[in-house]
């Protein structure tokens, strides 16, 4: 494990390495095999952890009983993603091959908790794990990762997506689920889909790379309408679940996520 002026922390294990900035967000800045650059570079891309919500959020309100709340509204008449990818975290612990990171939850979310990531890496593979908790009151959450995959390696052959999804959310015109489910249609997507016996999505560079998404989560958001990278974001509900699909955070009752990459090169 390194760390540098920038407080940025690097795990290394074997011929991977994996950069956190915890300082903006908590986001994964680089993951380098065999010093191939997996993740879009930018402020905005590499990836970041969506919580105390994931996706949008209708008109950036939702309710907690008979409290409405209102978030920044951030993408269009919607707040998107979160509020832990604009704020700085806590190293709390790292080492050679693992890390924990931790914030305070603060306005503007209305709730006083915690949120903890934990970033793992072995040589085969990277693990993520989530955890959101309260100090007091229950309150509805969700958590998540966008990750920006770099659609092209420079193998000259872009990345193609394999999974099985149970279903589609409908997308609305305005970007919301509609609350129906329907069959899966093919891309582009920027788009919930539903796996209930949990997220298993591959990522395959051909004559490259092949990248295995898993977690016991059951719903995944892709996003590939953008031509530079594509996006798999296992998450613990679906684009406003705050207000359709709640799921309360209490004092005995954390909310707790993970995901794990696996890798193997097919070159």
């Amino acid at each position: 494990m390194s760390e540098n002026l920038t407080h940025t922390v690097t795990l290394t294990a074997g011929g991977a390495e994996v950069t956190v900035d915890p300082v903006h967000g908590c986001r994964l800045t680089s993951l380098r095999l065999d010093g191939t650059e997996l993740l879009r570079q930018g402020d905005r891309y590499g990836c970041f952890p969506m919580v105390p919500w994931c996706g949008r959020i209708d008109h950036g309100r939702f309710r907690n009983g008979g409290d409405v709340h209102q978030m920044p509204v951030n993408s269009g008449p919607h707040a998107i993603h979160g509020t832990g990818r604009d704020v700085a975290w806590t190293t709390r612990r790292a080492d050679e091959r693992s890390a924990v990171f931790t914030y305070d939850l603060a306005d503007p979310w209305p709730y006083s908790g915690k949120v903890t990531q934990m970033v793992e890496l072995n040589p085969g593979s990277l693990t993520l794990a989530m955890g959101v908790e309260t100090y007091g009151d229950s309150f509805p959450a969700q958590a998540g990762w966008h990750p920006w995959f770099l659609r092209n390696l420079g193998t000259g052959k872009d990345a193609e997506i394999g999974f099985s999804p149970a279903w589609q959310e409908e997308r609305g015109a305005d970007h919301l689920p509609t609350g129906r489910r329907i069959d899966p249609q093919p891309g582009p997507w920027d788009d919930c889909f539903g796996m209930p016996d949990g997220v298993d999505v591959t990522l395959r560079w051909p004559d490259a790379l092949e990248l295995r998404i898993t977690s016991r989560a059951e719903w995944v958001v892709v996003y590939d309408e953008q031509a530079e990278a594509v996006c798999v974001e296992p998450q613990s509900g679906p684009p406003n679940g705050l207000n359709t699909q709640p799921r309360l955070v209490t004092p005995i009752d954390p909310l707790e996520i993970s995901t794990t990459w696996t890798w193997r090169t097919t070159a």
